[in-house]
């Protein structure tokens, strides 16, 4: 009997200790826990039992209790009981976290989206892609190459893999659970959707990504100087800090703000344009911002992405969250089918030319591959590069929309290949030189 006295006393001061140095961070575990539960099960449709066991399964996240209610498409999170966080859904515009100044009364607007009829095969439309044989493929080598990605399942955790050559697809694979019509979570993927708009704003000549960020209260300031292609490029010079591992910029932004994209805004310059580089969600939910002041109506900022690019190609799976004032989070929380991430990568291999419209200038290709300054060859605009030689096995003309956890498009000129991956591990565990040199090798 003491003996179990005992442990008890040890279990329940070592939960005391484990409360006492995270309670500051259990707001956003329980937030984390919360949304990535909703979001899973009501856009992903996957069930709750996968998604915690599986989504939720992370240092810190795994503490929470999380629990779904599917009746009023709602769910709530505590650690140890503590720091209930909820999250509900709206038409539209998918899961939200909210706060204390959640008002329900004030619902925001949706976006109005337009569903063609579609005749066209795979990937230019969303009818059954026509088969096709290359000489030019090894088909045996394309074929180890995926299943690379797959051999080691606890280890690569990988969720799909769709890869296309010349407009068509060569290989798709899917691990237990997932499908071609299973919406994933592309993450930061969602960066590169929101820099492609302003790629269709440039065309449209309704903006120059070179001409000064319109911020009135940066006028006055050291900030001044700092143009929208500074903000795509990430070198604005203004403060950030983006680590998920503990109470920061991004995770107080993405858990705790009410309007997204204020954060970044109202940091301080801490270096000039362009003398350093540093990657910024914050960043990307001001351009959001940004995109948003370019309309004069709510609306209009709402139907724009579709209107212009994700319905405009047929990614129509695709979903993009909004945060409590309805302003699209471009950081992190853009939705689609591996087919129809694939479908964003054809788009950028056809340098924006789509069924014969084009859709953002071959200058924007060039734009957004043209490698950033301190950024060791890595990064474009919103865009990942291979210009340096990061992947010494792959073309160095291969560029990415990149995403936590391992969500990768990869779009490769010089092979007429584009590749998704996405999975819950990520670069160096998963390794996508190996990845991507067998599939890139296996084109002659």
């Amino acid at each position: 009997m003491k003996i179990f006295k005992r442990i008890l006393l040890a279990l329940i001061l070592i939960i005391a200790i484990v409360i006492y140095l995270n309670y500051p961070k259990l707001n956003i575990i329980s937030g984390f826990a919360s949304k990535n539960l909703a979001s899973n099960a009501l856009i992903s449709k996957r069930s709750v039992s996968t998604i915690i066991a599986n989504d939720n399964n992370m240092p810190l996240i795994k503490l929470a209790d999380a629990t779904f209610n599917e009746k009023e498409k709602s769910s709530s999170a505590t650690v140890f009981g503590l720091m209930e966080r909820n999250t509900i859904y709206r038409e539209g515009l998918g899961c939200v976290l909210i706060n204390k100044d959640f008002d329900a009364s004030k619902m925001p607007l949706s976006p109005k989206r337009k569903k063609k009829i579609d005749t066209l095969p795979y990937p230019f439309g969303s009818n059954t892609p026509v088969d096709s044989i290359f000489t030019s493929v090894d088909y045996k080598r394309l074929n180890k190459a995926v299943d690379f990605a797959f051999n080691s399942p606890e280890k690569f955790k990988t969720r799909t893999v769709l890869v296309l050559y010349k407009n068509h697809i060569i290989a798709e694979k899917y691990a237990d659970g997932f499908s071609k019509d299973t919406p994933i979570l592309g993450w930061s993927m969602t960066k590169s959707i929101i820099a492609t708009l302003y790629g269709t704003l440039q065309k449209e000549g309704k903006l120059n990504v070179n001409s000064t960020a319109p911020i009135p209260e940066w006028k006055n300031d050291e900030r001044k100087h700092i143009t929208i292609n500074n903000l795509l490029r990430m070198q604005s010079g203004l403060e950030w800090e983006e680590d998920y591992t503990k109470i920061s910029d991004v995770t107080k932004m993405l858990y705790l703000d009410t309007d997204m994209t204020i954060a970044q805004k109202e940091k301080k310059a801490i270096a000039k344009p362009t003398e350093i580089w540093n990657y910024s969600s914050g960043t990307s939910n001001l351009l959001s911002g940004i995109l948003r002041d370019q309309f004069s109506t709510r609306q209009e900022y709402l139907d724009y992405p579709y209107k212009v690019l994700i319905d405009k190609i047929g990614m129509y799976s695709m979903l993009i969250e909004a945060d409590m004032e309805g302003n699209y989070i471009g950081s992190s929380y853009g939705w689609a089918t591996t087919r129809d991430w694939g479908k964003f990568g054809t788009l950028y291999l056809n340098k924006g030319n789509w069924n014969g419209e084009k859709l953002f200038s071959d200058e924007w290709v060039n734009y957004i591959t043209k490698p950033t300054k301190n950024s060791d060859g890595v990064y474009g605009a919103h865009f990942w590069l291979n210009a340096g030689g990061k992947f010494p096995d792959v073309p160095k003309d291969m560029y990415s929309a990149n995403g936590f956890q391992g969500q990768y498009v990869f779009i490769i000129p010089s092979k007429d290949l584009v590749v998704v991956r996405t999975g819950l591990v990520q670069e160096p565990i998963f390794d996508l030189n190996s990845f991507l040199s067998g599939i890139t090798n296996s084109i002659n």
